[in-house]
């Protein structure tokens, strides 16, 4: 197990399948793929019973946070998986994670113990604890990853397939569910530590490619909270 953490800036952008091929053609001298560039990510988002935690980041108050298990892929229980703490104030995105097996996360659940000595543990804990956290949503999409060439601090990830489903809650049990977008979008988020690069921002103001908010789990909530309450 090991505690990370760090800070930086997101933005994040809705693309048509042309805005998108149009834009990494411009693009292409400038970025490379990185070394996670192709994966399914999988995430398990934990929340109230009644879903105060994405109530309230629906509401754009200045300070919010999430709790999410991820994967790189699906998988089994005796894989590395991703404890995390994602807040963002004014702004500025702040991510702490815990790597850890599966089946000792499961442990966690189960039986509440919390490993000595790792500080983002205790952190989730506290959260778990104090909110009563629960499974919520399942939620998955497949990732394109690159980075700069030049510069190393920048980072561009689009998604695709942006899928989620409200049983089996268990990230080992499959990448399945229900498809969010009924056409081909696709969702960028460009991550910096200060801000965009002055030569993106000129091919994203040609390409009209406007910085738009929209949150995964946010979105996934509204619309099946809709279907639900008809």
């Amino acid at each position: 197990m090991y505690d990370y953490s760090f800070r930086r800036v997101e933005e994040k952008y809705l693309l048509s399948k042309k805005q998108r091929d149009l834009l990494l053609k411009r693009i292409d001298s400038y970025i490379k793929e990185d070394k996670y560039y192709d994966s399914t990510i999988c995430n398990v988002y934990f929340d109230t019973m009644d879903h105060q935690l994405i109530i309230h980041s629906l509401e754009k108050p200045v300070y919010k946070e999430k709790v999410r298990l991820r994967s790189y892929q699906v998988p089994s229980l005796e894989d590395d998986v991703f404890l995390e703490i994602k807040c963002k104030y004014q702004g500025v995105v702040h991510k702490r994670r815990m790597k850890l097996r599966l089946k000792d996360f499961y442990d966690y659940l189960e039986h509440g113990t919390c490993p000595k000595n790792h500080q983002v543990m205790k952190e989730l804990d506290y959260l778990f604890k104090f909110y009563g956290l629960v499974p919520s949503y399942f939620i998955a999409y497949d990732r394109k990853s690159y980075c700069g060439v030049t510069d190393s601090n920048l980072r561009i990830t689009i998604d695709s397939n942006l899928r989620s489903r409200r049983e089996d809650l268990h990230l080992e049990l499959g990448d399945a569910g229900k498809r969010y977008f009924k056409r081909d979008y696709y969702i960028m988020e460009i991550k910096t530590l200060e801000s965009i690069p002055l030569w993106l921002v000129h091919i994203l103001s040609e390409l009209k490619i406007f910085p738009t908010s929209f949150s995964k789990y946010g979105s996934i909530y509204q619309k099946e909270e809709v279907v639900y309450a008809e």
